[in-house]
């Protein structure tokens, strides 16, 4: 089993969240179609990471719930993915790091990685225009869809997540301001892809995330929490408090990020207070 709806909902928790603390402390202020955009291309590139993890493309099986997301072409995909991963790995790797036969959970679950990953999805959204836009748009799109209806994605299949993520993207492009370009969008790929590996840190396997830096004489030291604390991939933990947590904050937090909505719960919260004191 994977965390591949805690990834999602932890990607969508965190964008809408930092939107909410932006408009309040800074005054910038994401509107609705925005807000929507950005916090689905986060969840979905809070998967992101996970195409390291590859399975029999033509027999469609196997590999990374998010492999499967656009059928037998994402699992291509993630093959090259992983094979890429594991020579990045091999041709690096000091003398005491561990000998390994398959690239999951190396270079793309790496902070360089997903903060270049950001920066180039930003450059290529500046240098192509709408056409780059388009096109990650449509791919972070698909893999939310992987991630936030995993079971429902499952057994309608590939075919129709590739369409609903083509929809939505057309139907973004066509409703988001472009005036001021989209700058956010990079951001908020890197911002997916630093949260998963946050998320993976918290498992007993961890994430090499300062390379190409070394530690310890490794520069593939996985970083994690002790394994008395972690937590089980898809345990009764993730499962009954983590999961239903995340949501629980990306709901707070998208009535916090909208202006109206924050408005009314402050008038709510000061009337709690006034009652409470009287």
């Amino acid at each position: 089993m994977v965390m591949g709806p805690t990834h999602a909902v932890s990607g969508a928790a965190a964008w809408l969240a930092g939107a909410g603390l932006t408009a309040a402390i800074f005054g910038h202020v994401q509107n609705p179609v925005e807000l929507a955009v950005y916090t689905a291309v986060c969840a979905g590139s809070a998967l992101l990471p996970d195409l390291d993890c590859s399975g029999a493309v033509m027999r469609n099986r196997g590999g990374a719930t998010v492999a499967h997301t656009f059928g037998v072409f994402s699992l291509f995909l993630a093959e090259c993915v992983e094979k890429f991963s594991l020579l990045i790995y091999r041709l690096t790797a000091t003398g005491h790091d561990s000998k390994r036969t398959n690239g999951h959970r190396t270079l793309t679950h790496t902070w360089v990685f997903n903060v270049l990953l950001g920066l180039g999805a930003g450059w290529l959204c500046e240098s192509v225009g709408k056409a780059a836009v388009v096109g990650i748009l449509f791919f972070t799109f698909g893999l939310a869809v992987r991630g936030l209806m995993a079971e429902a994605a499952r057994q309608s299949g590939w075919i129709l997540v590739t369409l609903l993520a083509a929809a939505a993207a057309g139907l973004a492009i066509l409703t988001l301001p472009s005036g001021r370009g989209y700058p956010l969008l990079g951001v908020a790929v890197a911002a997916g892809g630093v949260i998963h590996t946050l998320g993976d840190m918290i498992t007993r396997h961890g994430c090499p995330v300062i390379w190409p830096l070394i530690w310890r004489r490794q520069r593939w030291w996985e970083f994690g929490i002790p394994d008395a604390i972690a937590i089980p991939v898809n345990g009764w933990f993730e499962r009954v408090i983590l999961l239903p947590g995340l949501t629980a904050l990306a709901i707070f937090s998208a009535a916090w990020a909208v202006p109206a909505l924050r408005a009314a719960m402050e008038r709510v919260g000061d009337y709690v207070s006034t009652f409470s004191s009287t």
